[in-house]
């Protein structure tokens, strides 16, 4: 591995040229109007695994978006790592807030990122982190230095709840066993503070429907009479939480570990500042459940958060209407022991418990996934940490992660093997935000640092 450096730096604008090319295409499985785009984007990935070295590259179609399966198996007495990303992306909108096209990538300087960052949807979630990937195997293969089996498993429905993925890991468990699954599509503290993220939120998403009258009415001659649903859906959103910032659903935080004294003050240890953290989001004062610090807010403790509320009348001038309906949707963030389906079934239970009379609740479930904790005693663990170690010059720090990637957990249950998430990401770089980034040196360190994995796994797991 001695000259992985030396072969980023000699490949460097081929790796970014190569990328900007992926972003152009906007995969955006959300909406129907992208179809083509995205399946072709599928043949992209597909078409840069070849490159890359794999022996053996399929697109398996699915019932929405195809999932790109890629191999190259050595040895079968050597251990095998399962390579995970997706090539969907979240929509641009809104689209005015966007310094430069989603779609058209640019290079720019950054306070954090003075070397220059990609600026594009998907740049960072998840295009650039999982072509690090694909770079990295290319470097082994053409320097003959992979250590093990690889198999790539690629998809294009993360960003829609991974719909169909599910059916696929169940039928194919012998096609993707492996002996540890690799994922980078989370993110580390800081350019000089490498951490490995142990632990993912789960999620629970609904959508809830409050409908009052038949009909929209004249605020005036109805006005104080009868039931407005906008009205009545702000009043039971906002009792959702206590004064403390508490949630109060019944049978809400039954099942939610309280890690110990001793595991904060490790949390405590990453470094962090609350005042450049306000400066960055343009915020004077913090929010959040009270006892427990901003850190731990978004990462061990569950929330309720409202996405998007609508209803009545918001184009321009005025129209005096109370609507017939008002909607929101809602994200609850869960931990580790905290089961998604029942979180969302006492949610349903608890909403419409609380509805007033003049007004009928619908809530519809939409997707979610468990949370996951990985140990860091593991071989995966103690591998991904020499990595870093290698090419940081330090050893990375253990971090939960307040966001939820589903799919780690089903990859537990159905293929028996644990998740090692390598980020190199950071938080500023506003992935499913306005003018989404991912800097050019954490590009090329992920791709420097993924192959001392392969090197350090197989050699620990001997």
């Amino acid at each position: 591995m001695q000259n992985i450096s030396t072969y980023v730096k000699d490949n460097k604008q081929r790796f970014i040229d190569e990328l900007i090319e992926l972003l152009k295409i906007p995969s955006i499985s959300a909406n129907s109007a992208y179809k083509e785009h995205t399946f072709n984007t599928a043949d992209a990935v597909a078409e840069s695994l070849k490159k890359a070295g794999c022996d053996n590259v399929e697109i398996c179609p699915t019932d929405g978006y195809p999932i790109v399966y890629a191999d190259k198996i050595i040895d079968k007495n050597l251990p095998t790592v399962l390579v995970y990303g997706h090539y969907d992306v979240q929509p641009p909108d809104p689209l005015d807030l966007w310094h430069s096209p989603p779609f058209e990538p640019v290079i720019n300087p950054t306070d954090l990122h003075p070397e220059g960052a990609i600026f594009a949807r998907g740049a960072c979630d998840d295009k650039g982190q999982m072509y690090m990937h694909v770079k990295a195997m290319e470097f082994m293969t053409k320097n003959n230095c992979l250590p093990c089996n690889v198999k790539f498993m690629i998809e294009g429905e993360e960003e829609v709840g991974s719909v169909n993925l599910g059916k696929f890991v169940k039928e194919n468990r012998e096609k993707l066993a492996n002996d540890v699954i690799l994922i980078s599509d989370t993110g580390m503290i800081a350019k000089d503070v490498p951490s490995i993220t142990t632990g993912l939120r789960g999620l629970s998403y609904v959508e809830v429907e409050v409908t009052g009258p038949n009909r929209d009415l004249h605020s005036g001659l109805y006005g104080g009479a009868v039931a407005n649903p906008i009205n009545v859906l702000t009043k039971m959103i906002a009792s959702l939480h206590d004064e403390n910032n508490h949630i109060i659903i019944p049978g809400f935080y039954d099942k939610v570990e309280e890690l110990s004294q001793e595991e904060r003050a490790q949390m405590a240890k990453a470094p962090f500042s609350l005042d450049a953290y306000k400066k960055s989001l343009d915020i004077d004062a913090v929010y959040g459940e009270a006892g427990y610090t901003t850190n731990e807010r978004n990462s061990i403790r569950p929330t309720l958060d409202v996405n998007g509320i609508w209803g009545g009348y918001i184009g321009e001038g005025a129209k005096t209407v109370i609507a017939s309906k008002a909607y929101a949707k809602i994200s609850m963030r869960l931990v580790p022991n905290q089961d998604w389906e029942e979180i969302t079934q006492l949610f349903k239970t608890h909403f419409e418990n609380i509805a007033p009379e003049g007004v009928k609740v619908i809530v519809k479930p939409h997707h979610g996934g468990q949370g996951y904790v990985t140990p860091i005693d593991s071989v995966g663990y103690q591998a991904a940490s020499k990595a870093y170690e290698q090419t940081f010059g330090k050893t990375p720090i253990p971090q939960r992660s307040g966001g939820s990637i589903p799919i780690v957990s089903l990859f537990e249950e159905q293929l028996k093997s644990k998740t090692i998430l390598m980020g190199f990401g950071l938080d500023s770089d506003a992935i499913h935000s306005p003018n989404e980034h991912f800097g050019v040196w954490n590009y090329l360190k992920g791709i420097e640092t993924i192959p001392y994995f392969y090197q350090y796994f197989t050699e620990l797991h001997k």
